[in-house]
């Protein structure tokens, strides 16, 4: 830009020059070669001042690129992190998302958890368990004796916050209800193989519901911290 200036500046300077050796030059000739000059001067600065704004403009541009990227960089990691937490522990890779069932960690005590919906476990207003539920059960049940056989196992059982009808009116309460169908759970697995020592049942009716009733009907397996 400073090359160009001087080019115009040199050009104006021989035009001024010839003009000053003609002696029929006149003052106003004059006076519009100072005012061309003033003019180009100006153009050339206002060039100038738009390529400091274009540079200006390009480094803000760059600083909210590399911003963006730390930005993409960091919730990548994140979900990294998150996809990790949802992936199956170790042993239910093949059960995990399957019949009903979803196996989670529980806060930072290392519980695993077992979640089986209730409705495919059991028919409604029975603690009897079907048959097709066995099935599933029979492979968490070879999980828990081999890659979990140092750990205790809490068998949950959970109901919705309906009162019973006619159908359900036999258990008296949700609670009991809830406690029966941990107990069968409980009952299946020890025939299964795992051992009686290191499991029992606990019963919490609806005290604990999740998002729908159909989800809150549920018995959970939980397998305790080392």
């Amino acid at each position: 830009m400073k090359s160009r200036n001087m080019v115009i500046l040199g050009l104006t300077l021989v035009s001024l020059i010839s003009l000053g050796g003609c002696s029929s030059i006149s003052q106003r000739e004059y006076d519009a070669a100072i005012e061309e000059n003033t003019e180009l001067r100006g153009r050339i600065a206002a060039l100038q001042g738009s390529v400091r704004e274009s540079n200006d403009t390009n480094g803000s541009f760059q600083a909210q690129n590399e911003q963006l990227r730390n930005e993409n960089a960091r919730l990548t990691a994140e979900l990294a992190e998150a996809k990790a937490a949802r992936s199956s522990p170790t042993g239910f890779e093949g059960v995990n998302g399957a019949n009903g069932i979803d196996v989670s960690r529980r806060g930072g005590n290392g519980e695993i958890v077992v979640n089986i919906a209730g409705d495919v476990l059991f028919n409604s207003g029975s603690a009897d368990l079907r048959s097709d539920a066995k099935k599933s059960l029979d492979q968490i049940a070879q999980v828990l004796k081999s890659t979990y056989s140092g750990n205790e196992i809490r068998v949950e059982g959970y109901t919705d916050s309906d009162p019973l009808n006619k159908t359900k009116a036999k258990w008296g309460t949700n609670e009991n209800l809830s406690s029966n169908r941990a107990q069968q759970v409980e009952s299946y697995l020890v025939s299964k193989g795992v051992d009686n020592n290191r499991i029992y049942s606990a019963a919490f009716g609806p005290s604990k519901p999740k998002g729908t009733k159909k989800d809150s009907r549920r018995v959970e397996i939980v397998i305790l911290g080392s």
